[in-house]
């Protein structure tokens, strides 16, 4: 796809709109490595090694290979084209630093939640965060390997999402991948704010 081509009807007269855009979800859904792989600039992360101390704080369950983990938040930077540029935030998925959110979402556009289809449990807080802030947001299913591939439609069911919520799959660790998300994301933004100014 070309992303130079795409025109989101948001460009300002001689100059570039930038958009703070979140990345949320449980703990170990791949937002570290989502900002990581789709930065135009050198990300800042606020990764700190998993010791065994954290054992008996942070639920592990299914993520038990993890070896560092994000205290604060993750930045970073990416052009759609030359009139839309992204400022990217990761969230901290570990239950004790979501207290950090509320902060972190001052000002934030929309949203994208990774979802791990192995432990959809994990991404609940994330959309209940979402929807009680109202923050427009799409669904990422990142495809772990060893995840099982469930329909779309099967999966939007069981997170007991709106059908007005984009749902896509994608790859955390491909640039590409995680851009045609945040495509999506824009794309949904740019719906309601449409549907906002027909309905007045």
């Amino acid at each position: 796809m070309d992303y130079n081509g795409f025109d989101p009807g948001w460009q300002m007269a001689g100059g570039t709109r930038s958009v703070k855009i979140m990345i949320a979800g449980g703990f170990g859904t791949g937002k570290t490595t989502m900002v990581r792989s789709v930065s135009d600039i050198r990300p800042l992360t606020t990764e700190e090694t998993l010791t065994q101390a954290s054992a008996d704080v942070d639920n592990l369950i299914g993520v038990a290979d993890k070896q560092e983990t994000t205290v604060s938040l993750d930045f970073g930077k990416i052009g759609i084209n030359d009139r839309l540029v992204l400022y990217l935030f990761g969230t901290p998925g570990q239950e004790r630093f979501w207290f950090l959110w509320n902060g972190l979402f001052k000002g934030a556009l929309g949203a994208v939640v990774l979802v791990d289809t192995r432990r959809l449990a994990s991404s609940f807080r994330a959309i209940e965060a979402m929807e009680r802030q109202d923050v427009p947001f799409v669904i990422a299913l990142n495809r772990f390997p060893d995840a099982t591939d469930h329909p779309i439609e099967e999966v939007r069911d069981a997170l007991d999402i709106s059908t007005q919520v984009p749902v896509v799959a994608c790859d955390a660790r491909d640039r590409e991948s995680s851009r045609d998300v945040l495509i999506a994301l824009i794309r949904h933004l740019k719906e309601r704010s449409d549907v906002a100014v027909e309905s007045r």
